[in-house]
């Protein structure tokens, strides 16, 4: 592969997965490509600034000129009322990371995510499909805890003092010196740039909507809060 079409591997792997664009590049370079850094940065970021500018432009077709309030790699909400719902959507992956993990084992870890008003989207590490059982007790978790109406905190501290707090944390270029800790209750500890509720309380019942292969070792799950 060339440094110009590594550099839209790069773009693919973080608009379709919220791959951070220093992993892929790490990733390639432990197997042995060689190519151009600089060249593979200038070709993603040129694909980045077209996307969002596409993006951009039928965010305005669709709602009157007045495009997004919210859009960042893996948030979309059009106006107050649809960032409400994505704000609750986005806490409640926190949730389902942390359900994930622990029925399904620690080897779980979140591989890119998409939230819209509609609903959730979030893709992570493990081998096989899920069965009904596991889908169930993931469910049920996750309202068990949404009931319990727990607190949502925030905390800025060093990356290396995060992630000796047990902080989840797998997307290590993705981060600075200081970084936001977000915590539900005692259940979910993860560095993230938010947005979040302060509280668990009326964020609504959480569905799966379907469970599914994103890609080899990788599944995906859409869900909703009804």
């Amino acid at each position: 592969m060339t440094s110009e079409e590594i550099g839209e591997l790069a773009f693919y792997m973080y608009e379709s997965y919220g791959f951070p664009f220093d992993d892929t590049i790490d990733e390639l370079t432990n197997y042995g490509w060689q190519f151009d850094k600089r060249i593979v940065r200038e070709v993603a970021d040129a694909k980045f600034k077209k996307h969002q500018e596409i993006s951009r432009a039928g965010a305005e077709k669709k709602f009157g000129g007045h495009g997004l309030i919210l859009q960042t790699g893996e948030l979309k909400a059009a106006d107050e009322k649809e960032l409400e719902k994505v704000t609750r959507l986005h806490t409640a992956t926190h949730l389902l990371h942390q359900a994930l993990r622990t029925v399904l084992g620690d080897h779980v870890q979140q591989m890119g995510s998409d939230i819209t008003a509609e609903r959730l989207r979030f893709d992570f590490k493990h081998p096989q499909k899920m069965t009904d059982e596991e889908k169930r007790k993931v469910e049920d978790m996750v309202n068990e805890e949404i009931e319990k109406e727990l607190p949502v905190t925030i905390k800025e501290m060093p990356y290396e003092e995060a992630t000796k707090s047990e902080a989840l944390a797998f997307f290590k270029g993705k981060y600075g010196d200081v970084v936001k800790v977000y915590a539900i209750g005692s259940f979910s500890k993860e560095l993230c740039g938010g947005p979040h509720v302060h509280n668990t309380r009326g964020m609504g019942k959480f569905k799966i909507l379907k469970e599914e292969s994103s890609s080899a070792g990788v599944r995906r799950i859409k869900a909703d809060l009804v």
